[in-house]
């Protein structure tokens, strides 16, 4: 293992931000202090003043493997997160074959093994079928258990009554659900098919996947999770609407009491609305929906309030061609991870949160929703997962896309910083140019 060591940094931290040095070695940060001096055969790099953050824990990512790997996979996934920042990821079931027993989860962390570059764990999906699979789960093989409580691929819409109070009362980790409501959707698409066939307008799609579907299917996660004391996070927050439903606060109070029911939104929530349909069409397809622009704002503001906990992207690539085609058969979903942390910091550019804000709801509340080993923070001690940003505007093209399916609905847009410099276990492994070395990522380990 290398031993580095950051100086003139400018910490991002658990709050604060303060001048500091860093000196990582054996994989790890051993300290952290003002004017450490460098050892023999230790590399300096000097940060010149840039904001030094911890990576990214990303905890809602589509990385389509097995199954679909034509579009994306574990490695090429993995390459785009630490371009941007991004130094560990948590990959949700709905996969071929999805993921609904002990040993499909245990084959999707063999085949990350030596092909990550970010830290890997994978999520135990729920079935109408499969509720003793999900009662006798390892509690430290998983960060969580999805439960999609809305359409989705394959078997997995738990919509059986007695099936879901099942999962709520006895899973043995934090449940994450997907919460729209399945006829509803279903009504709605019929009644648009009926005028448009099979070519809706793409900015139907917020009418079709609606806020009350939404609201319906929260409401009920939240009685469950209610009902049973379950550890529930609720993901993809779109709409203003549901925000009354969650608890303001910080996710752990000052007597250390972390709340029991928390809200994420997603990164493209924050930074395209319904009138960015027009210009985007499909690209921007996905589920739940993006909505209005009062929504956006809203979500905003719920992130800075700590109404949301967590900030994701729901990297979910798909084809050029797949989502070119008519309404009914283009895919929901979009790739996002390796602009996500940039545009992320637009909003401290445009003073809606602070770079502390920034990394609560990006590294150090996802650490803390599902008990992360040792990551998410600055700390000596820790693993060095760390994020170097330089203030140096670009453009995202083309080209530059290291997602599989290689396109971005960013292309054109101008961000004010960029990912300088990215370690993962403390190896270097984007130099803010390139990929360097060897996939490094390691399974998540769980401290339950």
């Amino acid at each position: 293992m290398s031993d580095t060591l950051i100086v003139n940094a400018r910490l991002v931290n658990e709050g604060r931000e303060f001048d500091a040095d860093l000196r990582i070695s054996g994989g790890r940060i051993d300290a952290i202090g003002s004017g450490l001096a460098a050892r023999e055969g230790e590399k300096v790099v000097d940060a010149n003043g840039r904001r030094l953050l911890p990576g990214m824990i990303d905890d809602q990512v589509h990385l389509r493997e097995p199954g679909m790997e034509y579009k994306a996979d574990m490695a090429t996934e993995s390459t785009a997160a630490v371009a941007g920042g991004t130094t560990s990821f948590m990959d949700m079931p709905n996969t071929s074959p999805p993921t609904l027993s002990a040993g499909a989860l245990e084959n999707k962390y063999q085949r990350a093994a030596g092909r990550a570059r970010a830290n890997y764990g994978f999520y135990m999906g729920a079935s109408n079928d499969n509720l003793e699979a999900i009662r006798t789960l390892d509690p430290l093989a998983a960060p969580g258990i999805k439960v999609f409580m809305g359409a989705s691929t394959g078997n997995m819409l738990v919509d059986d009554p007695d099936t879901l109070a099942g999962i709520f009362r006895e899973a043995p980790t934090p449940i994450i659900t997907h919460c729209e409501d399945t006829p509803m959707i279903e009504a709605m698409q019929a009644k648009y098919r009926a005028e448009y066939g099979d070519d809706i307008p793409a900015a139907c799609h917020p009418d079709i996947r609606s806020r009350e579907a939404c609201i319906k299917s929260t409401k009920l996660a939240l009685e469950l999770a209610n009902t049973h004391g379950t550890r529930l996070h609720v993901l993809h927050i779109s709409t203003a609407d549901e925000l009354a439903l969650f608890t303001p606060g910080p996710l752990i109070d000052g007597n250390g009491v972390r709340k029991r029911i928390t809200a994420e939104t997603c990164i493209h929530f924050l930074r395209f609305d319904r009138d960015d349909y027009a210009r985007l069409g499909h690209l921007i397809k996905c589920n739940p929906a993006i909505k209005d622009a009062s929504d956006r704002e809203a979500l905003i503001n719920a992130l800075a309030s700590d109404v949301i906990d967590v900030l994701a992207t729901d990297h979910a690539p798909h084809t050029w061609e797949e989502k070119h085609n008519p309404y009914v058969r283009a895919p929901s979903g979009l790739p996002l991870v390796q602009y996500a942390l940039v545009a992320a910091l637009e909003l401290v550019r445009e003073g809606r949160l602070s770079n502390a804000q920034v990394v609560q709801k990006l590294a150090h509340a996802p650490a803390q929703l599902f008990d992360v080993k040792q990551r998410g923070f600055l700390r000596e001690g820790y693993w060095a997962d760390l994020a170097l940003i330089d203030d140096t505007p670009f453009t995202v093209r083309r080209e530059d896309v290291l997602s599989k399916c290689a396109w971005s609905p960013f292309e054109g847009t101008t961000f004010h910083s960029r990912i300088a410099a990215t370690w993962v276990n403390g190896e270097l492994a984007w130099d803010g140019e390139r990929i360097v070395g060897e996939p490094q990522g390691r399974r998540l380990e769980f401290d339950r």
